[in-house]
C-alpha cells in the first residue's frame, strides 16, 4: 500500500535504467573489434549501461542546524553493551563520517551522507539504527528497520558488520536476498525479525509473497542509492520507500550522490543533515592509478602474466561469459583463479569469496557485482582487463583496494580505439593516472604489477579443509541466511572500513 511521503513530490516520474546497449568487444588475438550483440543484466553480468546523469544535484538545505560532531564513540549516547562490543573489536576512535552523522542519528534526525568506499558508512547508519531499535520486538513478519542495499555482497557485508551489535542488544537480523532459499528467508520473517537487509527485488517478492509488511518499519536506510538507480531499481526502491511509516526516519547513505538520487533525496527525506566526507571525484592518496597501453594481440599474455604474479589481485571484466573463459586459462596456465559473477548461485559466490580472502584463491576474475560490498584485507592490486564504462565504476572497482589507510594500485589496461575514452573517464573521475606502453615479459609490467611468467601446469580448486569440515557438520553445512554470517574479524573491519570499516565486450580464447 502506497503512503503519502513526509515531503511534497517534486516528481512524478522515475528514472528507470535501460538495458546495455552493445560496444566494441575484445577478442584476444584479433586485431580489430567487432559488434555481437549486447549482455543484458542479470544479477551481475553486466553489459554497457547508459551513461548515467552526470554532475551534481543541488543538496537540500538543512533548516534545522545540525548536532555537533564527536571524536571518540565515549560521547554518544549508546547502550553499554554496544560500547562493550566496540571495544571488544578493537574499534575505538569513530570515522569521520560517522563521528559527524551519528549524533544526529541518534536522536532520530535524517540523514544524507557521502563518503568514499572506506570511509565506515556502515555502522555510520547501522549503530544508530541498531540503538534505536532496541528493546522493541518485532511481529511476525513486520520487521521494524529496513536497510536496501543493491546487490547480494553488500547485503552480506553489512549484515556481517552489524550482527555483532545486534545480538549485543538482542535484535533478530534477518538477510533477505536473490539467489537463497526464499522458503528460509520466508520463514525469518514469520518468526520475527527487528532489522531486515535486503535487496529490492527478493524484499518486493516477499511482499507479494504476503510473507512481509513494511507498515511498521520506523528506520529505513538506503545504501549506495545510487548503484540502485544506475541498475533499474529505482521503480522497486520507491514503491517500497512508500510501504514504511511516512513519519519514519530515513537515511541515506552513498560514495556518490549525483542526479540518479536527486528524486529519494527531494521525495523522501525530511529536512536532512548532510554531511559528505569526501568530493564526488578523487580517491585516496594511498591509491596509485596506471593506464597501461596494450596491444590487441597481447592484451591476454599480459593479463595472464599480471595474474600470475606472487599475491592476490582482483580482475574485472564486462561479462559473466569473459569471466569464465578467463578464469578457465588462468587455471590451465597454473594460476588459482575463480570466478564471480551474477550467473553464479549465492552460495558459490560466498564460497568464491572466502577462498579468496583466505588466499586459497589468488585471483578473483569478477564482473561489477564485485566492485562494492566487499572487503577484502591487503588487496593491493586491482586491474582493469577491461575499462569501466564510466568513473563511477572505475572509483568503485578501485575502491577494493587501498581500504582503511592501506595501500594499493589501480591498473587498466587499454587498447588502442579505448585511449580517448579513458582520458574523458580518468578527468571525470579527478584523477591523473601514470600512463605507460607495455608489452608481456617486460621488466616495466612487472615493476608496475609484479608480473611474471606462469607456471604452465594446470591447477584444480580443491576444497579446503575448514569447508569440508564445515559441510560435514549438520544442515549440509549451510548457514541461515536469516540470521547472517558472521566471518573472521567482520565486526572489526566492519567498523574500520567500508563495512563500517560495494559497450559490452566478450573474452574469448
Amino acid at each position: 500500500m502506497n503512503r503519502t511521503p513526509r515531503t511534497n513530490d517534486r516528481y512524478s516520474r522515475t528514472r528507470s535504467g535501460g538495458s546495455g546497449g552493445g560496444g566494441s568487444r575484445f577478442r584476444p588475438g584479433s586485431g580489430s573489434g567487432g559488434r555481437s550483440g549486447s549482455s543484458g543484466r542479470s544479477g551481475g553480468g553486466y553489459g554497457r549501461r547508459p551513461a548515467a546523469v552526470q554532475g551534481e544535484f543541488a543538496l537540500p538545505v538543512t533548516v534545522t542546524p545540525a548536532l555537533p560532531a564527536v571524536s571518540t564513540f565515549a560521547e554518544l549516547d549508546m547502550p553499554s553493551p554496544v560500547m562493550t562490543t566496540l571495544t571488544g573489536l578493537g574499534v575505538t576512535e569513530p570515522f569521520p563520517i560517522q563521528g559527524a552523522t551519528l549524533p544526529n542519528s541518534l536522536a532520530g534526525r535524517d540523514v544524507l551522507g557521502r563518503g568514499r568506499t572506506g570511509s565506515g558508512k556502515t555502522l555510520a547508519f547501522g549503530l544508530a539504527l541498531l540503538v534505536r531499535t532496541a528493546g522493541q520486538r518485532a511481529q511476525p513478519r513486520q520487521p521494524l528497520a529496513l536497510v536496501l542495499v543493491p546487490t547480494r555482497e553488500l547485503a552480506q557485508q553489512v549484515t556481517d558488520a552489524l550482527t555483532p551489535y545486534a545480538r549485543s542488544l538482542k535484535l533478530r537480523l534477518a538477510t533477505v536476498v536473490g539467489g537463497m532459499s526464499i522458503g528460509r528467508q520466508a520463514g525469518a520473517l514469520r518468526v520475527g525479525a527487528e532489522v531486515v537487509v535486503a535487496t529490492p527485488g527478493r524484499l518486493k517478492d516477499l511482499i507479494e509473497r504476503g510473507d512481509c509488511r513494511l507498515d511498521r518499519v520506523a528506520i529505513t536506510v538506503l545504501d549506495e542509492a545510487d548503484q540502485m538507480a544506475d541498475m533499474g531499481f529505482m521503480p522497486q526502491v520507491t514503491e517500497l520507500l512508500d510501504q514504511v511509516r511516512p513519519e519514519g526516519q530515513r537515511m541515506l547513505f552513498s560514495a556518490t550522490l549525483d542526479r540518479n538520487v536527486d528524486l529519494l533525496v527531494r521525495r523522501y527525506l525530511n529536512d536532512p543533515v548532510v554531511h559528505s566526507v569526501d568530493a564526488a571525484v578523487g580517491t585516496v592518496t594511498t591509491m596509485e592509478h596506471h593506464v597501461l597501453h596494450v596491444q590487441n594481440a597481447d592484451k591476454y599474455a599480459t593479463t595472464t602474466e599480471i595474474a600470475a604474479r606472487d599475491g592476490r589481485v582482483l580482475m574485472f571484466l564486462d561479462t559473466k561469459h569473459a569471466v569464465d573463459r578467463l578464469t578457465e586459462h588462468l587455471l590451465n596456465s597454473g594460476v588459482r583463479a575463480a570466478a564471480l559473477h551474477g550467473g553464479k548461485s549465492q552460495p558459490q559466490r560466498t564460497r568464491t569469496l572466502a577462498r579468496f580472502k583466505t588466499g586459497h584463491v589468488t585471483v578473483l576474475v569478477a564482473t561489477n557485482v564485485a566492485a562494492r560490498g566487499i572487503h577484502i584485507d591487503n588487496l593491493d592490486l586491482v586491474v582493469n582487463v577491461d575499462p569501466p564504462s564510466d568513473h563511477k565504476d572505475y572509483l568503485h572497482r578501485g575502491g577494493r583496494t587501498a581500504r582503511a589507510g592501506e595501500s594499493g594500485s589501480v591498473v587498466t589496461l587499454v587498447l588502442p580505439n579505448q585511449r580517448r575514452e579513458m582520458t574523458r573517464l580518468m578527468a571525470d573521475a579527478g584523477i591523473v593516472p601514470q600512463v605507460a606502453q607495455v608489452h608481456s615479459g617486460e621488466a616495466e609490467l612487472t615493476r608496475i604489477t609484479g608480473a611474471q611468467a606462469p607456471s604452465g601446469v594446470p591447477v584444480v580448486i580443491s576444497t579446503p579443509v575448514s569447508e569440508r569440515a564445515k559441510s560435514g557438520s549438520g544442515s549440509r553445512g549451510r548457514s541461515r541466511p536469516a540470521q547472517g554470517r558472521r566471518s573472521s574479524g567482520a565486526g572489526a573491519s566492519g567498523g574500520r572500513s567500508g563495512a563500517g570499516r560495494q559497450s559490452s565486450r566478450s573474452w574469448s580464447a
